[in-house]
Formats: C-alpha cells, structure tokens, sequence
C-alpha cells in the first residue's frame, strides 16, 4: 500500500523540538546571511549625542539614574545580602565598576537601540560557552561592531564583534550553556534582529533643533543681522563698473562681516541703498521653533521638558511631580526591564552557587530586582504608602511588611 506524501505517517518526526511555526519564513527571508543594522550608528551619535546638547542630557540622566539604582538579589522569596552574583555585578570587569557598566550599558542602548554584553568564563582554549562555571567578567560591546548571524531557522545562532580588520564569532554553545552575548534591544517593529533607538523617532526634530543653532551661530558670525543687497540708483542712470564692485564688496567683508564688527555703522553713499532678504529671527519665531524641537526630542526619550530646562511646558504643575514621573515611566520600568534581562540570562549559570562559594544539589530560582525604596526622589511616594499602611488596623504585621515589600518577620519579630 503507497503512503500518501502529505499523511500523518509520511510526516511524522522521530524527535520534537521547540520552534516557532513562522521559523522558516523568517530564515527564507534572511538565508543565514548576516544582518547588518540598517542604519548609520555614527551618524547618530555624532549628530545626536556629540552635537545636540537635548539629545545628550537626555541620555546621560535616564544613564546615570538607571546605574544608580541599587540591585537586589532574590533567593526564592528570601533576599540575599551576599552571593557571587551580586559580586559581578558590583565588579563586573577589571576597568569597570557596576555603576559604570550599566551607564554604558543604557548609553549604548539609547542611542543605538541596541546592547550587547560579553560573559567572559574560564573556558578551555579561550573557547566560549565551553565551561559550565559562572562567567568572571561581563563587557559592555559597542553596538556598531556587532552584527547579528541568523541561523537556518531565522533565529541568531551567533554573533560576530569585528574591529581593527579582526572578526571574533560568539556561537550559540547550545540548549542548556551560558550564551557569551546578551543582546538588549528596543521594540523595532520593521526588523527582526535589531532593535529602534529613540534618536531615530525624533530625527527630524534634531535636525530641526540642529540647523537652528547652526543658523544662529552663522548669524552672529555674520554681524548679527540677516543678509541682504545694496541696490545701486544711479541717478543718471548705468551700473556699477566691475572695479567698483570688487572694491565694494571687499570693504563690506573687511569691516562689516564678523562677529567683532557687530554694530558698526555702514555708510552708503552714490546711490547705494541697503534692501534686507531675509526674514528677522522675531519673524521666523526663532526660539519658539527651537524650542518646540527640544520638547520633542525629549518626549522620544520619555524626559520631562522642564528637567531639561525647556520653557513653555505646563504639563507639570512643579519640578518634583516632573522628576517623578521620569523615575516611574522612564527609569524604574527600564531598570526592571535589565533585571528581568540578567536575570534569565546569569541565573542559570549560578543555579547551583551559594554565597560562600560552595555548591548545593538544588535552589530555589535566583530573582534579580531593583530597590526602588533607595531612590531619593520617590521617598514623598514611600512615605505616603508607609503611612497608609501603618493606619490600616485590619492587616497583621506581616501582611503590612508584605504590602511594602518586606519579607515576614521571624517569631518574635516585628510589631504586632
């Protein structure tokens, strides 16, 4: 009897393995050729971050707030004030504190939309993923040397960092080792491997906001006023001769032209009349136009205009409630968003690691988190929630603990 090609037996696989159902129309698209990213990442820092003073506020606060707040260590619902773990991150590399790390960290993630960090493990022969040890060193990669590899089945199955006309290729060791990359990247709903960054929503804003202080700081060169045309009335009529000409217009960039020769009187004389071209900066509404620029700029990285010191804003009542809410929408959601990153990518490695560096047969899952209760400017929040807390009568000691983020109290512990 002939089996049919499309019956369940003709299909029937000796093994099962997960695998999304869209894996081979994303791998027929990208036929396991690397993807570079689509975009300039140079462009973007120098004229985003090197050249726009908005574009590079905005990354150094969300950078150094995210880095400063403190991590947590979870062991099941216990926190852990010790552990190896804590200890990498703390210290992650020779050159680099923990603080440090993770500002390059977020720094390269906002403005390339895109972070990559090493685990560095003592592996044989400088092999990576090869060890089942805990890594010793995490590295912050610079995202435009990074490109992605996918794999017959459209996903990454390696990663190759070239620079200096050298290439190392960081492959995928398999189901159950450490990955020697972790890849950060922001939601891009065009790309399958490479994430948005921020810059690029607000790219016609910068260059708005970019070409305004270019403008101004040609106007100031060029004495302060706009450009515009002597018109020559000849009472007789005629032109002036092309030796007249050459004189006039040497005399004009001699002693007119310049920021020193600002306001200096200009004689006319022969007929000579001074006809303005172009608009003045009140008509151009100079600075309103700027400074719309910015707030946009600033409303793609989700930083309140007035934190920046941009007028004309009135959706905060004051700068307290505007830092705020840059902690709970800006900063607090990414610093979980890291945690949740490190924590399914390290913890596994130090499943089986207890503090003083021994070994045990099984743990309960290592969580990483961040403490907010350490963040200076949600202390007025804190209070507030201690304080209903405090006067909710109906809930015992340890459900108030538990509703402020404290583990119950040990027998004898804590007030009734």
């Amino acid at each position: 009897m002939r089996i049919p090609f499309f019956s369940r037996r003709a299909t029937a696989r000796a093994d099962e393995a997960k695998a999304s159902a869209t894996a081979a129309l994303i791998a027929f698209q990208t036929h396991g050729a690397p993807a570079w990213t689509p975009r300039d990442y140079a462009a973007l820092a120098r004229e985003g971050y090197a050249k726009n003073a908005i574009v590079y506020r905005s990354v150094r606060m969300i950078a150094e707030a995210a880095a400063s707040v403190p991590w947590l260590l979870y062991d099941g619902a216990a926190e852990v004030d010790e552990h190896p773990l804590l200890s990498l991150l703390a210290r992650p590399n020779r050159r680099q504190a923990g603080r440090d790390f993770r500002e390059a960290l977020v720094g390269y993630l906002l403005v390339a939309g895109n972070a990559y960090i090493e685990a560095v493990t003592a592996a044989p022969e400088g092999g990576f993923g090869a060890s089942d040890e805990p890594p010793r060193e995490l590295h912050a990669l610079r995202p435009d040397r990074m490109k992605v590899v996918p794999g017959p089945d459209g996903w990454p199955t390696a990663y190759e960092y070239a620079v200096g006309g050298r290439t190392v290729r960081f492959a995928d060791p398999g189901e159950g080792r450490l990955q020697p990359i972790l890849h950060l990247a922001q939601f891009h709903p065009l790309n399958d491997h490479y994430g948005f960054a921020p810059i690029e929503a607000a790219a016609v804003a910068l260059d708005i906001h970019n070409a305004a202080g270019a403008w101004n700081k040609a106007l100031l060169d060029n004495a302060a006023r706009p450009s515009g045309a002597l018109v020559y009335q000849a009472k007789e009529g005629g032109n002036l001769s092309a030796e007249q000409f050459e004189r006039l217009k040497a005399e004009l960039e001699a002693g007119f032209m310049g920021a020193r020769n600002a306001g200096r009187p200009l004689l006319l004389e022969g007929g000579l009349d001074w006809k303005a071209l172009s608009l003045t900066p009140k008509d151009m509404d100079f600075m309103a136009a700027k400074n719309g620029a910015a707030r946009e700029i600033a409303l793609a990285f989700g930083v309140p205009p007035m934190l920046l010191g941009i007028p004309g804003d009135n959706t905060y009542s004051n700068y307290q409630e505007a830092n705020r809410a840059f902690w709970r929408q800006t900063v607090l959601p990414l610093c979980g968003r890291l945690a949740e990153a490190l924590t399914g990518w390290l913890a596994p490695a130090f499943a089986d690691t207890v503090a003083d560096g021994g070994l045990r047969a099984a743990q309960p899952t290592l969580r990483l988190w961040y403490d907010a209760d350490q963040v200076e400017a949600l202390s007025t929040e804190r209070e507030a929630l201690w304080s209903r807390v405090a006067a909710a009568d109906f809930l015992t000691a340890d459900e108030k603990r538990a509703a402020v983020g404290y583990a119950p109290a040990e027998d004898g512990e804590g007030p009734e």
